[in-house]
């Protein structure tokens, strides 16, 4: 590690093959905290490279407990976090609608990191369990067309990785790293990011990929369709901007997507929007973002038939549906 870490002082980048050996050999604790940490120091003064984060993801998605559900062509919507936001739980709402409307979903999700309430603190409010037994999982995907991998649960690496990322409470690469590390490898996904670099990150690494993908930012810093302004988004097919009126909606304001001040706000607000009670600009938000998840898996569709799809799976009780089948 001395060797590496002097080679990357002097400015030099690792390739794609170095950066995956690299981040294994931390994964199964081969070096000490302080050196991990030097490590980590390192993408602090300077940025990551796209080669660099592709052999980060090989190598988390490596020593992660993988789960096959290949067989139900899942799709993941997930977020960075990291805008600071502190917006109410938008793609883990639109995945519930894109169960409701029939998909299957596989959410890869974790504990807040700048709003109130995470994937994970929600849902476990809400009285999910964990688990990452895989006839739970599968079991759930066949009831309520979605299931969820609460990311701990999957990454042992992390026991070696999170305890250095705790004491330095700095933003590291592992921030935008885990929505790329589902283990269980979804067919389609879609990625929110909070900055431009970071899309363009995603962006390089993804166009290797053989998944169908949205990868978007809204201009305004929301790591998802905010609806407050123009969304640039990247796929495996185009690249672009969305405007609200794309979707057939209004633009609204940012205190519209308030997340709340507690976990038992941020629960209220999603059950409320779930059972029928959210305000025009909820609604619509949340619809955007199942709707291009829609898209994502039928391309073929356009997006307002899309929006349509993902309207009735709310307004029908749907997604409200997949909720209790889900948390039973």
């Amino acid at each position: 590690m001395k060797d590496l870490l002097n080679y990357l002082f002097e400015g030099n980048r690792l390739s794609r093959e170095k950066a995956k050996e690299v981040l294994i050999s931390v994964g199964k604790g081969a070096h000490s905290e302080i050196e991990f940490a030097s490590l980590l120091t390192v993408y602090r003064m300077r940025p990551i490279s796209p080669a660099e984060l592709a052999g980060f993801r090989e190598a988390m998605l490596d020593l992660c407990l993988s789960t096959d559900l290949s067989a139900y062509n899942t799709i993941d919507i997930v977020g960075t976090g990291g805008d600071g936001k502190n917006t109410f739980n938008i793609s883990t709402l639109a995945s519930f609608i894109v169960a409701g409307a029939g998909y299957k979903v596989a959410k890869h999700g974790n504990y807040a990191v700048s709003s109130t309430s995470g994937s994970s603190n929600v849902l476990e409010y809400l009285g999910y369990k964990f688990s990452n037994d895989k006839f739970k999982l599968e079991n759930e995907l066949e009831k309520a067309g979605i299931t969820f991998l609460h990311a701990p649960l999957f990454h042992p690496a992390m026991k070696y990785i999170a305890p250095v990322r705790k004491a330095l409470k700095v933003k590291t690469f592992f921030n935008i790293l885990g929505p790329m590390t589902n283990p269980s490898f979804p067919k389609y996904q879609v990625l929110g990011v909070y900055n431009n670099e970071v899309f363009e990150l995603y962006k390089e690494v993804y166009k290797t990929s053989r998944m169908a993908f949205h990868i978007i930012n809204s201009l305004d810093g929301y790591d998802e369709i905010s609806l407050t302004g123009k969304t640039h988004f990247a796929s495996n097919l185009s690249e672009g901007e969305f405007s609200p009126s794309d979707f057939g909606f209004s633009k609204i304001t940012p205190n519209e997507l308030f997340g709340g001040n507690n976990i038992e706000e941020a629960a209220k607000i999603f059950t409320d929007i779930l059972s029928g009670k959210g305000t025009n600009a909820q609604n619509n938000v949340v619809i955007a973002n199942a709707a291009l998840g829609i898209k994502t898996i039928e391309p073929k569709k356009t997006l307002r038939e899309c929006v349509e799809i993902a309207t009735e799976s709310l307004n029908n009780g749907k997604a409200l549906q997949s909720l209790k089948n889900f948390i039973l």
